[in-house]
């Protein structure tokens, strides 16, 4: 009988296996969602995340789990480190004196393990069984006047459900500056460990909420002296030319009051609603001529343009002290080449070791 009982859990195991591999072999080649992107989404993309005992999640990733310690906004349970790595040095070193100044327990599981714990996405050696972050209610946040500054920037997110693609679009946030990040509670991507590891732990540390009326949301702020400025593709046949809603290039918008950028959804943008809601529509007009099926880029990679065309306005910003600096040079002394800002970064933001890289954000 016990025999049997052991064959029948090396069986289940072995059919384990065989059910997430071929997750985990889409996931090693990379692919990722692009054009149409909601049609070919993986199905691990869109898989709730393993849950333990008392509604806790795995997150996984160096940087996802360091910044959730710092920010202690999560309960964390337990912290998962690989064993057999030579010595824990830098940020490993660090999570385990934080996990065991709190008196986290701390386990030291094989990399097989965690491999499956994880469903074989990059986990880098590090995992920590914490509570779900959510959202806040905007209603919890309180109504704000724009206030004496007229560069604000807050970005406001309808309908997206990549969890790569919202992740990306916190880690450009938060990397360009935005305060705040409002996303509709409907249709919308919850705030998973994929989001996390996608946006290198930048969603620990955002100030995200979220509204059930996102066009009457928009609709306050404007009454309140924000600029609301949508987002839209190359201007066709979807856009109505009748439309009310000026379009202009994000190469000509000139921040000079408090503003809103709305993205809409991966595969149809902004709804009619949220449009109408919108005082302007921003684009990014293409380089060249584009066949039918590429006339609009990826809404991670489009939120990283709008976001430092408009940021790039910034006093203070990198790019105009340098332009400032130009403008008053001799014009025959060449625009001396960028040697990098040297700006304090958000610690497990900055760019990383080269292993660092090849390990994974």
């Amino acid at each position: 009988m016990e025999l049997l009982s052991a064959a029948r859990g090396a069986t289940w195991r072995c059919c384990g296996r065989l059910l997430t591999r071929p997750f985990s072999q889409a996931a090693r080649r990379g692919d990722r969602p692009g054009g149409e992107e909601l049609s070919r989404l993986l199905l691990d993309d869109l898989a709730l995340p393993p849950r333990s005992a008392g509604g806790l999640e795995l997150l996984f990733g160096l940087s996802p789990c360091l910044l959730a310690l710092r920010a202690a906004r999560r309960r964390v349970a337990r912290l998962l480190l690989q064993a057999g790595r030579s010595g824990l040095q830098g940020e490993r070193a660090e999570l385990l004196r934080v996990a065991e100044a709190r008196d986290i327990p701390v386990l030291r599981p094989r990399r097989r393990k965690l491999d499956v714990l994880c469903r074989y996405q990059v986990h880098q050696g590090v995992c920590m069984e914490v509570s779900p972050l959510r959202p806040q209610p905007w209603a919890e946040a309180g109504e704000s006047r724009p206030g004496d500054d007229p560069q604000q920037l807050w970005l406001v997110l309808e309908g997206l459900q990549d969890p790569r693609n919202l992740g990306a679009v916190l880690r450009s946030a938060h990397f360009l500056g935005v305060e705040k990040v409002i996303t509709s509670r409907k249709n919308s991507c919850p705030l998973t460990p994929v989001v996390s590891k996608a946006s290198a732990g930048a969603m620990e540390v955002m100030d995200v909420f979220s509204t059930d009326d996102l066009a009457g949301f928009l609709q306050a702020k404007a009454r309140q002296g924000w600029l609301v400025a949508g987002t839209v593709g190359c201007p066709g046949p979807e856009i109505s030319p009748s439309s009310e809603v000026p379009i202009t290039s994000c190469l000509d918008f000139l921040w000079d009051q408090p503003t809103l950028l709305v993205l809409g959804n991966e595969g149809s943008g902004l709804s009619r609603e949220v449009q109408a809601s919108c005082q302007l529509l921003l684009t990014i007009l293409p380089g060249r001529q584009l066949p039918p099926g590429l006339e609009s880029l990826n809404v991670s990679v489009a939120a990283g343009i709008l976001l430092h065309s408009i940021c790039s306005q910034r006093k203070g910003f990198p790019v105009e002290q340098k332009r400032e600096q130009h403008l008053l040079q001799d014009p025959q002394e060449p625009w001396p080449l960028s040697e990098g800002p040297s700006l304090t970064q958000h610690p497990g933001l900055c760019s990383g070791s080269a292993k660092q890289r090849q390990d994974g954000d």
